[in-house]
């Protein structure tokens, strides 16, 4: 298996996009990503793109034929191949283009991910969030992707392993971090009573507990390790890509308030990294509820179980602090969540990091990253982790 570098990375902004269609979100993410690694574009020989629901979402099957089309690819008969799979839609797309580029299947390869989401009424897009849990046993009983969360929460809570200020504070991390980052939804830092006082979503979590609806789309480019300073010498080595899987269904896990394909993927990506979870320097989690954050923390093993909301409520998450820094580009509820591009713009922050390129917002002498994408309640889970070089 040959060793993979990321060579290129791109991305748009993330927000309410009225003006800009899929398609035009895409081609900018993939120019971009193009022009980053000094490619012509004719240098690619597969893509791969992470989309939740085109279908329902814009009306359009089939986006991986049109991505190839409208970035001229179709006419070189470019295999274009959409990956989904909930929210971890984008990072399931990047590690299977990992695996086309180690496998020497292919030798470079674009990376997107792309969601055009607010065409749609809110309650069709939740409709369509809902159903990345289980339709048949909790969506279609009520159960919404947002009560299921607020169970999580609530199990925490009564149990004593984080309280209602330490869940909130995970909100307020990734705002702090969506000020400096000019791609991010939100721009604005919020004190925690502003997420303490939120309008109610599903008791104890309110609006600022969530991600918002968002359009926007990221991209990368991949190539063997040894070929990378043949474009660029601003590139970054895929150090570990894992997948794991769980129950579609909550009620079907003996702890809900812990993911175990996260723990499962995050050893196993440490492993193959060589590392140990303290190598880590920045980590970019699937917060799109801040309940989410607290657990990830704990599963990827930052801190025990009990201490992690502690930590993000002392601030020693931020970008400056000298820990492990968590969001730095805002995270899914400042930078936003269109869904199939989240894993993408996961990665495209981590790139940003080792590379020295991420401006007023960057972690000291960053080593190691790691990425963690979520798909439904954890059910489908991939940790990256990258290196600088």
């Amino acid at each position: 298996m040959r060793e993979v570098a990321i060579i290129g990375i791109g991305m748009t902004k993330f927000g309410e996009l009225w003006n800009k269609s899929f398609r035009a979100l895409g081609i900018e993410a993939g120019m971009k990503a193009i022009e980053d690694a000094n490619l012509s574009g004719s240098e690619i020989d597969g893509v791969f793109i992470g989309n939740l629901s085109a279908g329902r979402f814009i009306n359009q099957q089939h986006i991986d034929a049109l991505v190839a089309d409208y970035s001229g690819m179709a006419t070189r008969h470019i295999p274009a191949t959409r990956v989904e799979a909930g929210g971890a839609s984008g990072g399931v797309a990047f590690r299977q283009g990992v695996m086309a580029v180690a496998s020497g299947m292919h030798d470079v390869v674009m990376v997107g991910g792309a969601e055009k989401m607010t065409d749609l009424d809110d309650a069709s897009i939740n409709s369509v969030m809902d159903s990345t849990a289980d339709s048949e046993w909790e969506a279609e009983m009520g159960a919404t992707f947002a009560s299921l969360h607020a169970m999580i929460a609530q199990r925490m809570i009564y149990e004593g392993t984080a309280t209602r200020e330490e869940i909130a504070s995970v909100a307020v991390n990734s705002h702090y971090h969506g000020a400096f980052n000019p791609f991010a939804q939100f721009k604005k830092a919020v004190p925690i009573e502003t997420v303490l006082r939120s309008g109610p979503v599903a008791t104890p979590l309110g609006m600022f507990d969530t991600a918002p609806i968002s359009d926007g789309a990221a991209s990368v480019i991949l190539c063997p390790l040894e070929d990378a300073k043949k474009y660029t010498d601003s590139y970054v080595k895929v150090a570990a890509s894992t997948q794991a899987s769980d129950t579609l269904a909550l009620f079907q896990r003996p702890d809900i308030t812990t993911y175990g394909a996260t723990v499962a993927a995050s050893q196993r990506a440490y492993d193959i990294a060589g590392i140990k979870a303290s190598d880590i320097s920045v980590a970019e989690v699937h917060d799109v509820y801040s309940v989410g954050g607290i657990m990830a923390l704990q599963d990827l093993g930052f801190y025990k179980k009990g201490e992690a909301g502690k930590a993000m409520l002392d601030g020693q998450c931020h970008f400056d602090s000298g820990k492990v820094a968590i969001n730095t580009s805002g995270g899914l509820k400042a930078r936003g969540h269109p869904i199939g591009a989240t894993g993408v713009a996961q990665i495209v922050e981590i790139a940003h990091q080792l590379r020295g390129t991420a401006d007023n917002r960057q972690v000291k002498d960053a080593k190691y990253g790691l990425a963690q994408n979520v798909g439904g309640t954890g059910s489908a889970v991939t940790i990256n982790i990258l290196e600088a070089i």
